[in-house]
């Protein structure tokens, strides 16, 4: 399993904060009981939010050949044009 983003941690930090002192405010519960069950809803409620804040892409692998040519080594323009996305200058040997 993954490590958690810094986005997850605050969404879900802030979601057991948020939901704690709502649920505390409307309530209006004094017993240490009922204290005790919502902080416990509001923490699974804060791992629910952390764990559904979706997770960065991962660089996916960029398979790349050429036409007319049986090398299975792609050419580098190619692959910088695939990754960047904007043409790169070649310089010609003359």
């Amino acid at each position: 399993m993954p490590r958690p983003t810094a986005a997850q941690c605050a969404y879900g930090s802030a979601t057991v904060i948020f939901s704690t002192l709502a649920m505390l405010l409307l309530s209006q519960t004094a017993s240490g009981i009922g204290i005790a069950v919502i902080a416990l809803a509001a923490l699974a409620l804060g791992v629910l939010v952390a764990l559904t804040v979706p997770m960065p892409k991962t660089a996916r692998t960029v398979r790349c050949t050429t036409r007319g040519s049986a090398s299975p080594t792609p050419d580098r323009t190619a692959v910088s044009e695939a990754v960047s996305g904007a043409r790169v200058p070649t310089h010609s040997r003359g």
